[in-house]
């Protein structure tokens, strides 16, 4: 019988080391996986940064979702003033297609849920840390060439609706803050 808590004593003693053990394999497991996915990430966007491509794995960035993070400003500005309108929601379809965004695609429909549905505010925030990454490897004459791009077609989304009879102005002042915070992003990213 004095076998019994001993027994007892060891068996707990297992059961904490076991318990133990699996979480610490459970997080091993967790930290290859994100460094496989910043790997991933680096090769398909050219990001060298380690930290930005850490950033980009917390906030849920997958190889699957990078073509689609580049369109994330056009999404923010059709939903600028709350709703996506049936013209605005057109124009980011179109001017996704230089995006490398093509209909069919998971992406595309991706895309189109964003539009139906308000993507999570931590889209832009990722969208703004892949810019910043993105940017490290891109001469000042490639990052103004990509700024514009992106801006332009972020415009033509904002014009989409128009304003009232002409009378009212083009894009509205939401629009016109979002719009604005996009452009921040490319001049934080130097």
């Amino acid at each position: 019988m004095s076998d019994a808590p001993v027994s007892r004593a060891s068996l707990l003693e297992d059961l904490f080391f076991a318990q133990q053990d699996a979480m610490l394999i459970a997080e091993r497991r967790r930290l290859e996986q994100m460094e496989r996915t910043q790997a991933v990430l680096a090769e398909i966007s050219g990001i060298r940064n380690r930290d930005v491509l850490a950033r980009l794995v917390e906030l849920g960035v997958t190889p699957d979702l990078l073509a689609t993070l580049a369109v994330v400003p056009l999404v923010e500005v059709a939903w600028a003033d709350g709703q996506v309108h049936e013209r605005e929601a057109a124009a980011v379809l179109a001017a996704t297609e230089g995006a490398g965004v093509a209909k069919g695609s998971v992406d595309y429909a991706l895309l189109e849920e964003w539009l139906r549905q308000r993507p999570p505010e931590a889209l832009l925030e990722a969208w703004s840390n892949y810019v910043a990454g993105l940017c490290e490897s891109l001469s000042d004459e490639q990052r103004q060439e990509l700024r514009q791009d992106l801006l332009d077609r972020a415009q033509r989304v904002a014009e989409a609706t128009g304003g009232f009879l002409g009378l009212t102005a083009r894009v509205s002042e939401r629009e016109q803050a979002v719009l604005a915070q996009m452009a921040a992003a490319f001049s934080r990213a130097r």
